[in-house]
């Protein structure tokens, strides 16, 4: 894990040491271990080094092949490193580290940009050929790792984070209005643009080339989730016993480390099933919970606090436990450098992740998370019921595209925006942007149930998940922190987009005999048809407790509907309604007031809009204005 950037001057311009330093220094957070460079010419790489594998220096990058053909940087883990090193070996590749950067430099020797897709693991990779002067970008199949990039007036820029960007005089700050109506639509970015104009996510599972000739980057996608074929023959039993095989697996790779490596523990079984498996390869693991005060809270909310099932997990492995408890007066401290850190804002409220990951970095410096369980496996079955008998594509993407316009419908758009704002946002683009999704994959049917489940799972894992990942990097990272998913294992989800949706939804042939019209039965799809995940929770009910493994599905969350109302009711109010609210230029005023109304006097629950509309100001405060956060 670490922090990379790079700058290359596309125009034959020599790149200035200081530069490249200076945008290697805005990461130091991400690798407190160590820096350097690499300035040749018209090309500058650099590193911040977060020491995980071969912590000696032989490990600092940005490092050189043996061949000197080509000269990388690198940020994540490759967890099949040993088994390509055995390969590399084997065609004559001499190795004097225990890491696996050098696995990367020598397999670009021996492969080229082809070994890229050999990689198991997570990564974000910038290699220079010395040999083509090519710059070669490279992300791992899922996303994990984040890597950006911005093209203006011959200087090509990339980093891990857009902060890095602001250091060069070649970089312009403006706003994408476009990714602006995208955010307040989804609460995400499904494209790979962000709310900078000009700075780009490199997509996951792609490679891109960049010369002196280029005056667009072209994406070469080189993997894709599939879930159009899965193996009817496989029994309930076979597929649960795979599952826990590869599973147990997926957890041992993920636990090569030459330093500390603990896990997240919420109540809930995916990160107790990691918890546990880990626990076998660690005597005395460290586990970490986000708890809430509930003093002041509320309905729904009242059950948010997962202290208890995660104390139970914790004492059934006897790990070394540790506990965050967040109360409503967190927010306000949290949030600027939460945003700070975020840059790229993505999906719901993410100040827990903020506390519970500065919490483990004081005892370990690899943390494992329970992410992508329930993308794989079904976990959101009241989703995947809005859109069950769905007549064609086009009826299947009028039910689905509703659901998913997660803060602000497309008929309130205008009331939103500010009237120059509004002038500028072209109306009817995100609806445009949610198909382009299913689209991309030509594989995808919309005839049966099965299907518009399975096409559901490849478009949350394909937008959701992503921004889970991004908010896990960014946030973990604030604290000098690696997060690894064991449950995004090639091998793992390779297996799992195989298992029926009859294996995953225990209650699918019930469900087919539901009227959607009939209210009564809505109401039960939506709240008695928990049933998501049916086949994991089987593979894990011989290692976790059974009130773990049959609990009832809960996100990660705090009480926010509650504390919106009261303890931090002022908090919003001064932020978002303010003769200093830098964020009105952009965001109706009149708007937000009626919002805040709505929920404050319990009419309705915005509390996701609410959260966004703070992010975005603060985000406003620090990236346009250039309010400090210290």
């Amino acid at each position: 894990m670490c922090g990379i950037a790079g700058i290359f001057h596309l125009s034959g311009k020599p790149v200035g040491n200081n530069d490249i330093k200076l945008m290697t220094r805005a990461l130091a957070h991400r690798g407190p271990d160590g820096e350097d460079v690499f300035v040749h010419e018209n090309i500058g790489l650099g590193h911040r080094r977060l020491a995980i594998l071969d912590t000696s220096p032989k490990g600092c990058q940005p490092m050189p092949s043996k061949n000197g053909e080509w000269i990388v940087v690198f940020n994540g883990c490759i967890y099949n490193f040993r088994e390509l090193r055995m390969n590399l070996q084997s065609k004559g590749h001499e190795f004097i580290s225990t890491g696996d950067t050098e696995v990367i430099c020598e397999g670009l020797a021996a492969y080229g940009p082809k070994f890229f897709e050999m990689l198991d693991g997570m990564f974000a990779v910038g290699a220079w050929n010395t040999s083509t002067k090519e710059l070669w970008l490279s992300r791992d199949r899922f996303g994990v790792k984040p890597l950006y990039y911005y093209l203006k007036n011959g200087t090509f820029l990339f980093a891990s984070e857009i902060k890095s960007f602001f250091t060069q005089q070649s970089f312009s700050m403006s706003v994408n209005i476009d990714a602006l109506n995208e955010y307040f639509t989804f609460q995400n970015l499904f494209t790979y643009r962000t709310l900078f104009d000009g700075v780009y996510m490199l997509p996951q599972a792609n490679t891109v080339c960049v010369n002196t000739s280029t005056s667009v980057v072209q994406h070469h996608s080189w993997w894709d989730y599939d879930f159009s074929a899965p193996d009817q023959g496989i029994s309930f039993e076979d597929a649960k016993n795979e599952t826990q095989r590869l599973f147990a697996n997926a957890v041992a790779k993920q636990m090569v480390a030459d330093v500390p490596v603990g896990s997240y523990l919420s109540g809930g079984m995916d990160s107790g099933s990691i918890a546990v498996m880990a626990s076998k390869h660690i005597n005395r693991l460290h586990t970490f919970t986000c708890g809430f005060d509930m003093s002041e809270v509320t309905g729904i909310e009242a059950n948010y606090d997962e202290r208890r099932d995660a104390e139970l997990t914790a004492n059934f492995i006897k790990s070394e436990h540790y506990e965050q408890v967040m109360n409503a007066g967190d927010l306000s401290w949290s949030l600027p450098r939460l945003v700070w850190h975020l840059e790229d804002l993505r999906v719901g409220m993410s100040y827990p992740n903020y506390y519970i990951s500065r919490l483990a970095s004081k005892f370990v410096k690899v943390c494992l998370q329970g992410t992508g369980g329930d993308e794989l496996f079904g976990g959101y079955p009241w989703r995947y019921y809005r859109i069950f008998k769905s007549l064609s594509q086009q009826d299947f993407f009028n039910q689905y595209y509703s659901f998913w316009q997660r803060l602000v419908p497309e008929q309130d758009k205008s009331k939103l925006f500010t009237e120059p704002i509004w002038k500028q946002v072209n109306a009817k683009e995100p609806r445009e942007i949610f198909e382009k999704v299913f689209l991309f994959n030509e594989k995808l049917q919309y005839d049966t149930p099965e299907q518009h489940i399975n096409n559901s799972l490849y478009f949350e894992i394909k937008t959701f998940l992503p921004g889970l990942l991004l908010v896990g990097d960014k946030l973990s990272m604030a604290h000098g922190l690696e997060e690894r998913f064991p449950f995004l294992d090639n091998d793992l989800v390779n297996f799992a987009q195989s298992i029926p949706v009859k294996h995953k939804l225990g209650n699918l042939e019930l469900m087919k005999k539901i009227d959607e019209n009939d209210y009564r039965d809505k109401k039960k799809m939506y709240t008695e048809y928990d049933d998501g995940k049916n086949v994991l929770r089987r593979a894990m009910e011989s290692i976790l407790p059974e009130k773990i493994v049959n609990r009832k599905k809960q996100g990660f969350s705090a009480p926010d509907e509650s504390w919106y109302r009261g303890e931090n009711a002022n908090y919003m109010k001064n932020l978002l309604l303010n003769k200093r609210t830098v964020s009105s230029e952009f965001i109706s005023a009149k708007y937000v007031e009626h919002i805040v109304d709505e929920h404050i006097n319990k009419k309705i629950n915005h509390r996701l809009l609410l959260w966004s509309l703070m992010n975005f100001e603060w985000w406003c405060r620090i990236f346009i204005n250039g309010e400090r956060v210290s």
